[in-house]
């Protein structure tokens, strides 16, 4: 009953969610021009279809490694990756050109799930972390299409509420063909909501198995040359809520170096221009990388572009990971522990339990609780610099101690398709 009330709640909602589809086409023109792609109507594929869903930006950076090895594994496979969001899938092509084929991922009505099937017919689906959609996974059932739930968690907060919806999340949780869960804890969730034990495994994160392209690190270097010898720190996937503090510590870092940078990187591209307002009201001198602006007389630097947050994580001394400071989840603090600098967040780390336990295991990462802790912490790594590349190097330590997931992965798909 409670799935026939869902599906028919969402045919309802439909044409609201087209209407607010088409108003927020008006900064993202692409919205508008594939809005059909949102009902399953995407270009007919042939041969073998691996469907691969990744929400948004941090999934699709996820898949990436995976999808290359799947293509080097077995080049005649056709990779369709589908996002939920217009910066989902701009990363996607950013990162694959015409190596995979791309669309938004139609909405979770019965007819637009159906359609989407019938035109992409795809051997399996792979869904990234824990993008569960009810219609998406039981019609993939129906047809026999096998639902992969890789590098999946689930936090506490979240399996409660799964249970608190017993009738429509077992049918749903039972559906999936495999679990590939990234801890022991997220094992048990997902076993305790529905997925049969026998379906779960336990791989590890493929975050861990975080991959740095060349043309990325010369970028990275090239910008750095441009900063001479300045101290930078980044603020990465920022919130609302959360620029206002960090300016805060900025002007505390600033006080007793001047010359130190700090570099917003906003993680919603609809935020730029408030941030920049924020920015520009803290009587702060700004400098945006989208107007090809020098940082070099900046006190601020506004990372207002897409896909570019790792080549800047790159060019810090030091980075602080958003969406932490507010009761956000936090994201994912191992981009900037790859490049081997001392890594800062919030208390609200949630969303990823696990990469932050083995970090704060291992002394990798800081948790600060306010504005004036992380300028605390700032200013004893600026005038520390022996103490800063230790703290690098630990961090750096643990992911490559981590790493391995993704081959687990990709063995575990091809062993399953």
């Amino acid at each position: 009953m409670l799935q026939f009330i869902y599906s028919q709640l969402i045919r309802l909602l439909l044409p609201f969610i087209l209407v607010r589809l088409w108003w927020h086409g008006r900064r993202a023109p692409e919205l508008r021009r594939n809005w059909y792609q949102r009902l399953g109507i995407v270009p007919r594929a042939e041969g073998t279809v691996v469907w691969v869903h990744a929400v948004s930006v941090g999934e699709t950076i996820a898949a990436g490694p995976m999808v290359r090895r799947l293509l080097a594994r077995d080049p005649d496979i056709t990779i369709l990756m589908t996002a939920m969001t217009d910066t989902g899938l701009a990363q996607a092509q950013k990162m694959f050109g015409d190596q995979v084929r791309y669309a938004y991922a139609p909405y979770d009505t019965p007819g637009s799930i159906q359609r989407f099937l019938k035109r992409a017919r795809p051997r399996i689906l792979v869904i990234m972390e824990t993008e569960i959609w009810p219609n998406m996974i039981r019609q993939c059932r129906a047809l026999s299409v096998p639902v992969f739930l890789v590098n999946a968690r689930l936090s506490e907060r979240s399996a409660r509420g799964y249970e608190r919806i017993q009738s429509l999340a077992v049918p749903i949780m039972q559906s999936i063909s495999w679990v590939a869960a990234q801890a022991d804890k997220d094992a048990e969730r997902f076993c305790r909501i529905g997925v049969t034990p026998s379906k779960v495994s336990v791989t590890g994160s493929v975050k861990f198995d975080v991959d740095i392209p060349e043309d990325v690190r010369d970028a990275s270097l090239a910008f750095r040359e441009k900063l001479a010898d300045r101290v930078v720190w980044i603020a990465g996937s920022t919130h609302e809520g959360e620029d206002v503090q960090l300016l805060e510590a900025h002007r505390q870092v600033l006080a007793t170096h001047p010359d130190a940078l700090l570099i917003v990187v906003p993680r919603h591209p609809e935020r730029f221009d408030s941030v920049a307002d924020k920015v520009e009201k803290a009587g702060l001198k700004l400098a945006r990388r989208s107007e090809g602006s020098e940082p070099i007389s900046a006190e601020v630097y506004l990372g207002d572009t897409m896909g570019e947050l790792m080549m800047l994580y790159g060019a810090s001394d030091m980075a602080f990971v958003g969406g932490s400071l507010i009761e956000r989840g936090g994201h994912n603090p191992l981009e900037p522990a790859a490049w081997g600098i001392p890594v800062f967040s919030g208390p609200h780390v949630f969303n990823f339990e696990t990469i932050y336990q083995r970090l704060l295991d291992d002394d990798g990462v800081k948790l600060v609780a306010s504005a004036e802790e992380l300028a605390a912490h700032i200013i004893t790594l600026i005038g520390d610099a022996r103490e800063r590349k230790a703290i690098g190097n630990r961090a750096l330590a643990v992911v490559n101690k981590n790493r391995g997931a993704l081959e687990k992965v990709v063995d575990g798909i091809i062993e399953r398709v």
